[in-house]
């Protein structure tokens, strides 16, 4: 074989290759996004002292398991809604309500589509249809008032709450690792890929929270590899209304102390005294 046929073949073969590639990626990107745990966790009160099972029906007919977690230490009267990161599920998110319920707070703990038992398939429109039914749950069956209910996002879970609030004004919002936008993390963390070409979903969560002015706290930890601090810092350069941020020295996406640990509980506390009062 010619020395210019053998170039040409092996580009061919590179291009192929690479587009082979290019197209698993875009097909099953959702796979490589989403990471639930498909089990269903039992019933609440089982895991949580006093909570309770209750269901979740989304605009799409979906029927989706939550747990509401009363408060057991002093009552502030005041709600968490929940929205978890990408893997897992609410079973994994008890140890954050035990610690909120004894802060004073009622939570709801809800998992998305896909996760935790729930029929259905993750997407970016599926869980802004998924915290939907969760807020629709506590404002309109709970009577929980919209002025005494918070929104806490943790990484994937801060593009769910702020695309909510930027709809529905909370009294409060705290967001635990948030990033720019899905594509710009991606970008980071696989700079040979045409990330932003690929993805269907975006969560572009620096855009949504320029238009809430609510009281917003960002928390962080300053060895986050995962969602890399610099992306936090610019989400909080980015919100409207009053912010204050929470550098967790030295702590990593999935450490304790960011997962609900007492410095998180602490700025919740604080939050909720910001935006409703003692």
């Amino acid at each position: 074989m010619a020395p210019g046929a053998w170039v040409v073949r092996t580009a061919l073969v590179a291009v192929v290759v690479v587009a082979l590639i290019l197209v698993v990626l875009w097909v099953c990107q959702r796979r490589l996004i989403y990471l639930p745990d498909g089990a269903a966790p039992g019933p609440a009160e089982q895991v949580l002292d006093g909570a309770e099972d209750v269901w979740l029906t989304t605009s799409d007919g979906l029927r989706l398991g939550a747990w509401y977690v009363p408060p057991t230490g002093a009552d502030r009267g005041v709600t968490v809604l929940v929205a978890n990161g990408n893997a897992g599920n609410r079973a994994d998110r008890a140890p954050l309500a035990r610690a909120l319920a004894g802060a004073g707070f009622a939570t709801l703990l809800f998992d998305y589509r896909g996760y935790g038992g729930n029929p259905g398939r993750p997407s970016e429109d599926g869980l802004a249809r998924d915290v939907r039914a969760a807020r629709h749950h506590l404002v309109d069956e709970r009577a929980v008032p919209p002025d005494r209910l918070l929104y806490f996002g943790e990484s994937l879970g801060t593009g769910v709450v702020t695309e909510l609030a930027a709809e529905h004004r909370p009294a409060g919002l705290l967001l635990r690792s948030p990033f720019v936008d899905l594509a710009t993390l991606g970008q980071r963390h696989y700079p040979f890929l045409p990330v932003r070409l690929l993805l269907w979903d975006s969560f572009p969560v620096a855009e949504s929270v320029a238009r809430i002015d609510a009281p917003t706290t960002v928390v962080y930890g300053t060895a986050d590899t995962i969602v890399p601090p610099d992306h936090s810092e610019r989400v909080a350069d980015s919100v409207a209304g009053p912010v204050v941020r929470v550098a967790l020295p030295g702590a990593g996406h999935n450490d304790a102390e960011l997962v609900g640990g007492v410095e998180v509980v602490g700025a919740l506390v604080e939050l909720a005294r910001r935006a409703v009062g003692p």
